[in-house]
């Protein structure tokens, strides 16, 4: 006598197989490591740095009341 088979069990098994080997490729097609995502937080970093240091100190405004 032949095993019995869940179909659906089988089916949800092949689905998770494709997802996980779809995963897989997206991972290394989009993917980046840790040293490129480390290079790049630096070099925001220091562009927000040169940034800052290029804008214009505010006026100093003396706002108070006039004396009556």
């Amino acid at each position: 006598m032949a095993e019995v088979i869940n179909l659906n069990r089988v089916r949800k098994a092949r689905v998770k197989a494709d997802d996980k080997a779809r995963a897989a490729a997206n991972r290394v097609a989009h993917g980046r490591s840790k040293g490129q995502k480390t290079a790049a937080d630096i070099e925001r970093s220091r562009a927000a740095q040169l940034l800052d240091g290029q804008k214009l100190a505010a006026p100093a405004t003396d706002e108070t009341p006039p004396k009556s």
